[in-house]
């Protein structure tokens, strides 16, 4: 049956690719660029928003521009320097999918009188009579539906991921074949507001007046081994950058930013058996059950672990893992999977490390850690 759907057009070929399918499959297409950022970014600029236009005029679809400037840096950017002022290592992809590609966009869709709105994504929607649930893309180098987690039974009802099916490969071929002027367009693996990958310097222009002095870089023990410029330069994991001297290897094993320390200790310290998960959501009715597992996921480059999720308050979660995990970071999300179907998921808001002491339990934690 026809549809009005809103596609948001990101002025890339993956959502170009998705409004042609759609009106290719005979529904109303209606095209939306949500301008974000400012002329620097590598996504949602007024650059963009053109290159946008021009697949929407060669398509033969309404398109519109909006103004969410205001409403990203609110919801999106501040969020994102005060997360790194404290200590955690955030994911803003994950907020700006969640506020603006469905929230926002849903709103203007129905004010549209639009029945779904689309994006480029690789992911993929079931709709069985449990309702709808969402599933890791078929290709999985590309796969986005980590970033997806927080996404309601009720918003994937009225959502649709026509690229969910189809490869990279597949979806240029497509653009070529229609000669979208989108084709060939590069993607960025960057976050779109940090195009050059400098973290430190972006979190340094929005919250100037916040910027913590000079503090200290200490080992496991409290004993001070250097300084450092500010916590907002490191993440949990880090080994480079830290300038310290005697030849072994340290990395960043936690952040303390009421005390402005950097903690680092070897890599066994950087294992974790057990994360506390905040914020946390489903895509279906989990009912009262005790736990479940799954796979979880700590990042988004991360191949999962099998783990066992135990409800421990409302929104809130112990995440066991079966095997230590590397470098599992407050402030990334933590995502569960059964299968290719995503469960849902939340917030690390803190870790526990493997509880083997000793030295043979040190280097048997080490054998076990996975990258």
């Amino acid at each position: 049956m026809s549809q009005r759907i809103v596609v948001g057009m990101s002025g890339g070929v993956d959502s170009s690719v998705a409004a042609a399918m759609l009106k290719e499959a005979g529904h109303e297409v209606i095209g939306m660029t949500m301008h974000l950022a400012g002329s620097n970014s590598r996504c949602c600029s007024l650059d963009d928003a053109d290159d946008a236009r021009r697949v929407a005029d060669k398509l033969g679809i309404r398109f519109y521009v909006g103004n969410y400037k205001d409403q990203f840096r609110e919801e999106v950017t501040l969020p994102f320097a005060d997360a790194y002022l404290a200590g955690r290592t955030p994911i803003p992809c994950v907020t700006c999918n969640k506020r603006f590609k469905f929230d926002h966009l849903l709103q203007r869709a129905r004010a549209l009188g639009a029945d779904a709105v689309a994006t480029g994504h690789y992911a993929r929607l079931g709709r069985g009579g449990e309702g709808p649930s969402l599933h890791r893309g078929r290709d999985r180098s590309k796969d986005q539906s980590y970033f997806l987690f927080n996404l309601s039974a009720q918003q994937l009802a009225h959502i649709r991921f026509p690229l969910g099916e189809l490869t990279k490969q597949e979806v240029r071929d497509v653009a070529r074949g229609l000669g979208l002027a989108t084709a060939e367009k590069p993607e960025s693996q960057e976050i779109c507001f940090v195009p050059d990958g400098d973290y430190a310097r972006v979190v340094e222009q929005l919250r100037p007046e916040a910027i913590p002095g000079q503090g200290e870089i200490v080992d496991e023990a409290g004993r001070v081994l250097g300084q450092h410029g500010g916590i907002h330069h490191f993440t949990v994991g880090q080994r480079k950058g830290l300038a310290l001297s005697g030849g072994e290897k340290r990395y960043v094993v936690e952040l303390d930013a009421e005390r402005n320390r950097v903690i680092v200790g070897d890599e066994v310290a950087l294992g974790c058996s057990e994360a506390r998960v905040e914020a946390v959501s489903w895509t279906f009715d989990p009912g009262p059950q005790q736990s479940l597992r799954g796979s979880v996921q700590v990042r988004h480059q991360h191949g999962g672990v099998a783990a066992t999720i135990v409800p421990d308050g409302q929104r809130s979660a112990i995440v066991r893992f079966d095997e230590p995990v590397r470098a599992v970071a407050p402030g990334q999300a933590a995502v569960f999977f059964d299968g290719d179907r995503v469960l849902g998921g939340g917030w690390i808001a803190g870790r526990l490390r493997p509880s083997d002491s000793g030295q043979a339990g040190r280097e048997r934690a080490r054998s076990e850690l996975r990258t």
